[in-house]
């Protein structure tokens, strides 16, 4: 079950990205999926980790946005 929960967040946290102009840092997106900040910086490393999005620190915050190479690498793909 808790396997299932995290693929939702993930699954989440790209379908806000995907939505997203500009980057959004960790707080934007814990909020817009509704978790913690920790809870979502995790799914955020992971998900950059397997090359989904990507990252930048700008002073003291963590921004995030979509990579657009990899949903056209691998559109379709679960």
């Amino acid at each position: 079950m808790a396997k299932e929960q995290g693929k939702n967040i993930d699954e989440s946290i790209l379908t806000l990205l995907k939505d997203k102009e500009w980057p959004s840092t960790t707080e934007d997106v814990a909020k817009g999926v509704n978790v913690s900040w920790q809870t979502a910086q995790i799914h955020l490393f992971k998900l950059n980790a397997e090359g989904k999005i990507k990252f930048r620190r700008v002073g003291r915050q963590n921004q995030w946005w979509e990579n657009k190479k990899y949903q056209k690498e691998f559109k379709g793909c679960p």
